[in-house]
């Protein structure tokens, strides 16, 4: 029995796998990995598929320094456009498209460390007349809040948070200096305790290494998230990470193969530089991944709803949420 076979029946015997079995896939037949994923992925998830949408709900002068972003204000890049939060109208239009273009998530998300009580306030009127008005689950992405303000979030009827890890723990200082790792993780376990579910992953091509993957990968099974957007790195002129080498897709197939292997039940979710792909994902759909950010990205195009639609019940994917 070939070692992929191996693990993958471990895997359905509900055992999970340890960093060193991940560690061996590394180098396996590409080809090999992906039908096994897909199997361990139809085993615990079947054909569904979890699509949610993003609005930029404040957009720019943000005053991190993560590598990657066109919004921070450490960098000068094209990205000019900046306003505060936008109106629970504007809001409220856009998730009402969304709902009539059959999407079920739609994510609210905000630049900056964190959203202010007072904004938190604002938006917490917008998520009430948005669950009232059109009935669309809401996601929220307002920075590293604590306690008290998911309470008051949760209150107003959002279901889910999030909050990516970027990388590892080892990588994560050369990604960003202004917060922590450990800042992210507190703010992931106040969610939780605060009854939201949790969507957390990283972005793929920061220069860090597959281990560097797998460990984030292993962090995010430690604190139970099983929403997990794979990103792949755009690199925007006038970042740190212009000059990064864009990763192929067989690269980002193996990523995502490896993260079923590691989290079998996840929502495993492609999400920004989807675009890059000569395939648009189509490949990575094919190897665990089932579940994507829709429409365009924050600063960014992505690929539109309808293009999904149709791509997803070719490979016979049915839009269905899943509530982790």
């Amino acid at each position: 029995m070939d070692r992929i076979q191996e693990l993958k029946e471990k895997v359905f015997r509900g055992d999970l796998l340890e960093k060193q079995e991940i560690m061996e896939l590394l180098e396996t037949p590409l080809e090999e990995l992906s039908r096994g994923a897909d199997e361990i992925r139809e085993h615990f998830c079947g054909n569904r598929f979890d699509m949610c949408t993003i609005i930029n709900g404040k957009c720019g002068k943000c005053s991190e320094d993560c590598k990657y972003c066109a919004q921070s204000i450490h960098f000068h890049t094209n990205c000019e456009e900046s306003y505060p939060l936008l109106s629970t109208e504007k809001l409220l239009e856009q998730a009402r498209h969304n709902k009539e273009q059959g999407v079920l998530r739609y994510s609210i998300v905000t630049s900056g460390k964190r959203l202010s009580d007072r904004e938190v306030e604002q938006v917490c009127e917008s998520i009430r007349t948005i669950r009232r008005e059109t009935g669309i689950e809401v996601c929220v992405s307002f920075g590293l809040l604590g306690a008290e303000q998911f309470n008051k979030i949760k209150e107003a009827g959002a279901s889910r948070v999030h909050c990516n890890l970027e990388s590892s723990e080892r990588y994560f200082k050369e990604v960003c200096t202004t917060h922590t790792y450990q800042e992210k993780i507190e703010s992931l376990k106040a969610a939780k305790e605060a009854g939201l579910s949790v969507c957390s992953g990283g972005i793929m091509g920061l220069g860090e290494t597959m281990e560097d993957r797998v460990d984030m990968a292993f962090a995010l099974r430690d604190l139970g998230v099983n929403s997990i957007p794979v990103n792949l790195l755009n690199p925007i002129p006038g970042t740190p990470c212009e000059k990064n080498r864009v990763l192929s897709n067989e690269e980002l197939v193996r990523i995502v193969a490896l993260f079923r292997f590691i989290i079998p039940d996840a929502s495993i979710r492609l999400a920004g530089g989807r675009g890059l792909l000569f395939d648009k994902g189509r490949k990575c759909f094919l190897s665990g991944a089932n579940a994507a950010i829709s429409g365009d990205m924050l600063t960014t195009a992505g690929i539109t709803v309808e293009k999904d639609m149709e791509l997803l019940k070719e490979l016979g994917y049915e839009v269905r949420l899943s509530h982790e």
